[in-house]
């Protein structure tokens, strides 16, 4: 059975980008960062969500000015998915730290999908406020642009990660490279952007001439942010996690592992069990069939292989209090079903687990 990439939290690694730039002087930032960055000063992040180094990697030709920039791979967090991710790299904390411990997490009373604020039933941000599930300030406590989608603004997961920073936001994807711009002109010196357009297509369509289109489309978003960037200013781009296309691949659980659940929170590839008491023997038994698909792990494993870093001993119990007992995490192109777990449409793309091809992201950058 192969091993699983673990997030290099004291390495190349999500949490480390923000700090190291806001923090660390020009040329005293790790030797992990591309070249272009180190010396930098006035600095544009660009999030492409869900473009992973892998991906990357297999379409170089569709991608002539991500391929031109200086840098390479980092890991980045467990789950390897949005929430969790962008929570880590604003925050620099890792996910124990934060508490956004992944896509849909446990509450006590409800699971919530953390991208949302919801349980399905209900708008969560009275009852959950943002800050007091994530309260460690964004960007090192500085006031930092946001250059995101318009109707991101106020939604809880905002709240959450991106809480009293200036929200300049776009509708249209060619307004970023305008706004980041503007930031400059207006004598910001740290511009954070964010496009969601590849994630989403991977999602629906999967890979293939869909996911083509896109690549394409947005290196030339990249290339339209650095033809606006003023002289003597720095684009980084980096990503939250990358992409395993699973198809039609699913696994439903069988009867006997379900009866033995209180319920199921997480995703399809880092599915976590909350198990009835006293039946975690029971349900890990059930769960030896899935050995050949997935990384099987119960909550103490997790936390002693430090999946998810670590927790402060202010925030350890109440972090570790919204994990299941048992994590599935495949490693075949395969996700495990939650029947309350469900969108709009069938995904084709999926990520949240362990593989190298989730959790190596690209860490890029050029000067203009």
């Amino acid at each position: 059975m192969r091993a699983p990439v673990l997030p290099d939290y004291e390495g190349p690694n999500l949490v480390g980008v923000v700090p190291n730039l806001l923090l660390r002087r020009p040329g005293d930032r790790p030797g992990w960062f591309p070249s272009a960055v180190q010396e930098a000063e006035r600095i544009a992040v660009l999030v492409l969500d869900g473009l992973g180094w892998e991906q990357l990697e297999a379409h170089r030709e569709l991608l002539p000015t991500l391929a031109s920039m200086t840098g390479g791979p980092i890991t980045t967090v467990a789950p390897s998915t949005t929430a969790t991710a962008l929570t880590s790299l604003v925050t620099g904390a890792r996910p124990l730290e934060h508490g956004i411990v992944g896509y849909r997490i446990d509450m006590g009373d409800v699971v919530m999908n953390t991208l949302r604020w919801h349980d399905g039933r209900r708008d969560l941000r009275n009852v959950f406020p943002p800050a007091d599930v994530q309260p460690i300030p964004a960007f090192c406590g500085s006031s930092v642009p946001v250059v995101s989608r318009a109707e991101h603004e106020g939604t809880g997961f905002t709240q959450a990660h991106l809480r009293g920073m200036p929200h300049p936001g776009w509708r249209s994807p060619s307004s970023i490279a305008v706004e980041v711009r503007r930031q400059f002109d207006l004598g910001q010196q740290f511009v954070y952007a964010y496009y969601d357009g590849v994630d989403k297509i991977a999602h629906e369509r999967g890979f293939g001439a869909y996911y083509e289109q896109e690549l394409r489309m947005t290196d030339h978003l990249v290339a339209s942010v650095l033809e606006e960037m003023p002289s003597g200013s720095t684009l980084v781009v980096v990503a939250d996690h990358g992409q395993v296309d699973t198809g039609d691949e699913s696994i439903d659980l069988p009867r006997n592992l379900v009866e033995l659940l209180r319920h199921q929170s997480g995703e399809g590839r880092f599915r976590w069990l909350h198990v009835k008491n006293g039946r975690l023997d029971d349900a890990l038994d059930i769960l030896r069939t899935f050995e050949d698909v997935a990384w099987i792990r119960t909550r103490d494993e997790v936390l002693a292989e430090g999946w998810l870093g670590s927790a402060s001993a202010s925030r350890s119990e109440t972090v570790i209090r919204r994990l299941g007992d048992i994590a599935l995490a495949p490693f075949a192109a395969t996700s495990f079903n939650d029947p309350l777990d469900s969108g709009p449409f069938p995904l084709r793309c999926r990520h949240g687990s362990l593989t190298s091809a989730e959790m190596l992201v690209p860490l890029l950058g050029a000067s203009v």
